[in-house]
């Protein structure tokens, strides 16, 4: 054995074998991306660490999202618990605690830095696939999108995309021979599923200041890639927000950042815990993308490894690009159980001194079968590893000591507060009272009144009593999509000098206001 397997140039340590033979993640091929894999309790967590620190160490920063809590303790010292303390002595290792440069992120701003994207950023596709909208759905939020471009109105946060939706459906007459047909109730269908995507908290992830991917990127004084954990329990619970997020996170790593080639360390590492809800109901073109993405991200200095508890929870066409494993205890109860255990073993390079099947199910807790890559690229022998114990705290941190390591940190005050500058909801309200200006009934002036005379008199005078009693709020500067959609009937009915049609849109407002 080494005297110090630790400080092996390049390399991380991962554990050793019973035979004292260690086995190690090379860096150089760390960007060719991995799996860690295996049931609950088996040691993930522990394994997703040790690697954590290791790219650290090296000065690779490091995401991954804290599904359950334990991972903020790598921003605390380690403690000396006496199976760590085997576990190393077993090995030949010396435990040695040890804290990370943590920097901590939340999308709800509750437990780290906010973190933000612009509905533009997030695209027509993913947005799709988070609301679950079916073909035509997503062929009319494709269109919305087409005409805020080339309209140049900005779509930052969820009510710049509820404005835009309503514009479509008003406009539908003079946008179908361009874009096809826009049914209202296609658009109302979508704006219903944005009032489920508002509920479970989506209003605070889209808008700005948004995320920028630099920050992800930084190292401490001391040359350690920092450590950013995403909060991730209350995230779990919107199973959908969670994977769009993350996969929109990848998309914009592998637009903005340059292509690098092979590296002697990865820039950036990504630990996607709870893999399988990445996949899960995802349909073909959104699969052709997470495909592509992970093929060609690698070219960027940019490692991503997969965490879940069966290998059958990642397509084939992502799985056979993973080539970094660890594989934890899978049990064979069901038959879906035991065509996991055949598939997990048949693709490792055989070891003649084992059946790796059997292996697979006979593992303790800690215990993994291991196959990296060597240096040029090809798998190593699959061996059966002890997994080395992490330097760090394994476990939750108390409130104080997230608290202190948020106001300790070098992001502190950039994303904390929202900026709500001037965009597509703004831009389409100015418009509509415009409209209703050029139509005669002319801003009224503070504490007035509008009267049928100064509002044009007749049934269009009576609209505009109505509906401006309708939009009296305290605070006018920002007015809800219901009240723009309201307006906009107002500018028809106010271009059509015919009492009959004005008393079938005043019909329709007040029929829409009953409902």
């Amino acid at each position: 054995m080494s005297d110090d397997p630790n400080a092996i140039p390049g390399k991380i340590l991962v554990g050793a074998n019973n035979d004292g033979v260690y086995s190690y993640l090379t860096l150089s091929v760390g960007n060719r991306h991995g799996l860690i894999a295996g049931a609950t309790g088996g040691g993930k967590t522990v394994t997703l660490q040790r690697l954590a620190e290791g790219f650290s160490n090296a000065g690779t920063a490091v995401f991954l999202a804290d599904v359950k809590g334990d991972l903020a303790g790598l921003s605390q010292p380690g403690e000396a618990r006496q199976a760590f303390v085997d576990r190393a002595l077993e090995i030949g290792l010396a435990y040695a605690p040890d804290r990370f440069p943590v920097v901590f992120w939340d999308l709800f701003g509750e437990q780290g830095h906010p973190v933000r994207a612009t509905i533009s950023e997030m695209g027509p596709l993913l947005l799709a696939r988070l609301l679950e909208l079916n073909d035509v759905q997503e062929g009319v939020l494709n269109v919305a999108f087409r005409v805020a471009d080339e309209q140049g109105l900005l779509l930052l946060d969820l009510e710049d995309l509820r404005a835009i939706l309503t514009y479509v459906a008003d406009n539908a007459a003079g946008l179908k021979t361009k874009y096809g047909n826009v049914a209202p109730a296609t658009v109302g269908a979508i704006q219903r599923q944005l009032l489920v995507l508002d509920a479970q908290g989506a209003k605070k992830f889209f808008g700005e200041p948004a995320l920028d991917i630099g920050d992800f990127l930084r190292v401490d004084r001391d040359g350690r890639g920092v450590i950013n954990i995403l909060a991730a329990d209350r995230l779990m619970r919107s199973p959908r927000l969670y994977a769009t997020f993350l996969l929109w996170l990848l998309s914009e790593l592998f637009e903005q950042l340059p292509e690098v080639g092979d590296l002697d360390k990865p820039k950036l590492v990504f630990f996607f815990d709870e893999a399988h809800l990445l996949f899960d109901d995802a349909p073909k073109a959104l699969l052709s993308a997470i495909e592509q993405v992970v093929r060609l991200i690698r070219s960027k200095g940019v490692g991503v490894y997969f965490v879940t508890q069966n290998p059958l929870d990642v397509p084939d066409s992502v799985l056979g690009q993973l080539g970094n494993r660890v594989q934890h205890a899978l049990r064979a109860f069901t038959p879906r159980d035991q065509k996991a255990v055949r598939a997990a073993a048949e693709t490792f390079r055989q070891n003649p001194a084992f059946d790796t099947a059997e292996a697979i199910m006979q593992l303790s807790v800690g215990e993994a079968l291991v196959s990296m890559l060597d240096a040029k690229g090809k798998p190593e022998m699959v061996d059966r590893v002890l997994i080395a114990p992490p330097s760090a705290r394994v476990g939750p941190i108390t409130p104080e000591e997230r608290a202190a390591a948020l106001a300790a940190s070098p992001l502190r005050g950039k994303y904390d507060t929202p900026i709500d500058r001037e965009s597509a909801f703004e831009v389409l309200q100015q418009r509509a009272e415009g409209h209703l200006r050029s139509a005669g009934a002319g801003p009224a002036r503070p504490g007035e009144q509008t009267t049928q005379a100064s509002a044009g008199g007749g049934i269009i005078g009576t609209l505009g009593g109505v509906v401006g009693g309708l939009f009296k709020r305290e605070n006018p500067k920002r007015m809800s999509t219901g009240e723009l959609a309201m307006r906009s009937a107002v500018q028809s009915a106010a271009r059509s000098i015919g009492t009959q049609i004005a008393k079938e849109v005043l019909r329709g407002v007040l029929g829409g206001i009953s409902r």
